[in-house]
């Protein structure tokens, strides 16, 4: 840091110096008074208007500066060959003197001469460094790896400190028992994959869990993202990956991180336009690297990515990235223990129960667990807490889930009740068809973007879908929609997008999981893969207008059954949709209990921490937008 700040201040300083000795020059030029011509200053000397004057002989030319009897100052340029110009003087009894010309140094003429043009120069050197990101080795070291180097002292992650991948780990194990000990391999003739591709959605721990790797290993681990190779020159990034392995070469056994390896991996020819040259340069660079130092190194790459499906087939072949590594979503037993692991740094209660709270976060990564935990600490400091209780997980978990609570905004009483039927009608539906995920909290305080919200939590973990519940599940969007006809009497755009959901469900039953007896067990979908990815540009129809217009029926059979059922629940169950639309505009909030109640015929208890007057809103505008959390149709 101090090296970098001693040649920022050295190169200001040129800067300052150049310009300063230019603006001298031309300070001097105005300081010695007003340019006139000869012939001027000789009709002011036989005018008598000139007091004295000073001749500075030079090469062929005179220099003369004269002051004016009212004090002013003007100079002309003369030359030698006038010889009456010092008699005109002395006639009219001008004083004068005779003095050398005063030439500038040379240091002030070389930079007078060569400093703009070095000035330029270094200017320009200064704005490449910063585009290139500095570099380490001088000004044109573009092609210097910008991998970070975190090495075994620096390092304490380990496997204690990832949680809810237990596959995974046990699959990189073996990484850290060649790093500690590769003979124990290579004495029976195995080797080590030379790459291990870790793959999963975001925020699984990929990362994570290789720099646990380097942790337990106790080796070096030189970290760097699939952005970094990529610049503005063609060359750069081959050049990069080559000093990047040269780097790891000499401090092996090491591992090789690359995170977000899609950015420089993808398929090379790819797009209408072609390829990206400096890309596929690295790429192929890259391939050479991982497929050319010898095993025995124990140079270990590792690469991270969430798109598996884009990046060359080259790079996954065996010698290269030879081994997949899937780190996918925890399940309930992966979520309690990561919670756990970062509840660790914040001081919770006596009532906080981590397997309560993963049943309830179905679907979440370890990065939303993280944010759901820091969220709860938030909300305990907000209430002045001493400890993060349940009931701030509880908060943090809603506003996580269903967005914060956006009580400044005043509905009009027909849009609340609107609102509160619209939910309920979700609700019912939800509690009394068969193959649902229960209903865990209805609300009609604004969320997000949306002006109520029904949340379903499923009691387990599920991993695939039948017919009976994606046709519950339409039933269940549909029943919005069927409660505003019914007891608001009137269709509002808060539906649309319940519609959009529960036609794509009903398309891809009929289309490609083949759920109907009319068409039977065979995917009609059309292509969808992206052009940029070397898709195909244009959709290619495998249907005959007759086909098309089969599925169509279909699905429209499959919308209209479900809209009858929906219907059916909701007019024979009228006296309960009337208690959960009165509970919702009283309470604005009911949990599953209060439903139970309802559903049970006896009158809601009251929310546990609901006093009277609690549910006044403040004032605001209400955005045309839909209760279940999507834009609302135009």
């Amino acid at each position: 840091m101090n090296n970098q700040w001693i040649s920022k201040i050295a190169v200001w300083l040129v800067i300052a110096l150049v310009l300063f000795t230019v603006f001298k020059q031309f300070d001097r030029v105005s300081v010695q008074g007003q340019q006139v011509g000869y012939s001027e200053f000789l009709q002011e000397v036989r005018d008598k208007h000139i007091k004295s004057v000073t001749i500075q002989d030079g090469m062929g030319s005179i220099d003369i500066t004269a002051v004016t009897t009212d004090g002013n100052k003007i100079r002309t340029t003369g030359t030698l060959l006038d010889r009456g110009l010092t008699g005109d003087l002395i006639n009219n009894g001008v004083k004068f003197d005779v003095r050398p010309r005063e030439e500038p140094s040379l240091l002030t003429s070389l930079l007078v001469s060569w400093g703009p043009m070095l000035l330029l120069i270094g200017v320009w050197i200064y704005f490449m460094r910063q585009m290139q990101g500095g570099g380490k080795g001088g000004a044109f070291s573009f092609g210097k790896s910008k991998a970070r180097m975190l090495d075994e002292a620096n390092n304490s992650t380990t496997f204690a400190d990832v949680a809810g991948c237990d596959e995974a780990k046990e699959e990189v194990k073996e990484l850290v028992d060649f790093l500690k000990d590769p003979q124990k391999f290579q004495k029976l003739g195995g080797r080590i994959p030379r790459g291990v591709l870790l793959v999963g959605p975001p925020g699984t721990g990929k990362t994570l869990l290789a720099k646990a790797i380097a942790g337990e290993a106790k080796v070096p681990f030189f970290s760097i993202s699939g952005s970094d190779f990529v610049e503005m020159f063609v060359g750069v990034g081959a050049a990069r990956v080559r000093d990047m392995f040269e780097q790891a070469k000499k401090s092996a056994p090491c591992i090789i991180f690359v995170d977000e390896i899609d950015a420089v991996g993808r398929h090379r020819g790819a797009g209408l336009g072609g390829g990206n040259d400096e890309r596929e340069q690295t790429l192929n660079q890259m391939l050479v690297e991982m497929d050319g130092f010898e095993t025995n190194l124990g140079v270990i790459v590792m690469a991270a990515t969430n798109r598996p499906d884009i990046l060359d087939p080259a790079l996954l072949r065996p010698g290269r990235f030879d081994r997949q590594v899937y780190v996918t979503l925890p399940d309930v037993r992966g979520r309690e223990q990561i919670l756990n692991v970062h509840m660790r740094k914040v001081p919770v209660g006596q009532d906080i129960r981590a397997d309560i709270l993963a049943r309830g976060t179905p679907g979440f990564s370890g990065a939303d667990l993280a944010n759901l935990v820091n969220e709860a600490a938030l909300f305990a400091a907000r209430r002045n807490g001493r400890v993060v209780e349940m009931i701030d997980f509880e908060r943090a978990k809603d506003k996580i889930m269903m967005g914060p609570e956006r009580k400044s905004m005043v509905m009009p009483e027909d849009e609340r009740r609107n609102t509160a039927y619209h939910e309920a009608g979700h609700a019912l539906v939800a509690r009394l068809l068969p193959k649902t995920d229960p209903v865990h909290k209805v609300t009609v305080i604004p969320r997000g973007r949306a002006l109520g919200v029904t949340m379903q939590l499923p009691e387990g973990d599920r991993y695939s879908m039948d017919k009976e519940r994606m046709l519950s599940t339409i039933s269940v969007l549909f029943g919005g929609r069927i409660a505003e006809e019914v007891f608001m009497h009137q269709m509002t755009t808060g539906a649309s997008n319940d519609f959009e959901r529960a036609t794509q469900i009903a398309r891809d039953m009929v289309t490609r999981y083949g759920m109907t007896d009319e068409l039977g067990p065979m995917v009609y979908a059309e292509n969808e893969g992206e052009v940029f990815l070397g898709r195909s540009v244009t959709k290619t129809t495998t249907m005959s207008e007759e086909t098309m217009r089969k599925v169509d029926q279909e699905i429209r059979k499959i919308i209209d059954e479900q809209y009858a059922a929906a219907r059916q629940l909701i007019e024979d169950n009228q006296d309960k949709m009337h208690a959960m639309a009165k509970a919702l505009l009283e309470w604005e909030t009911i949990d599953s209990d209060q439903i139970e109640d309802i559903m049970g015929g006896k009158p809601p208890r009251p929310p546990k921490d609901w006093t009277p007057n609690s549910n006044k809103t403040g004032s605001g505008p209400t955005p045309p937008v839909n209760t279940d959390g999507a834009p609302a149709a135009a």
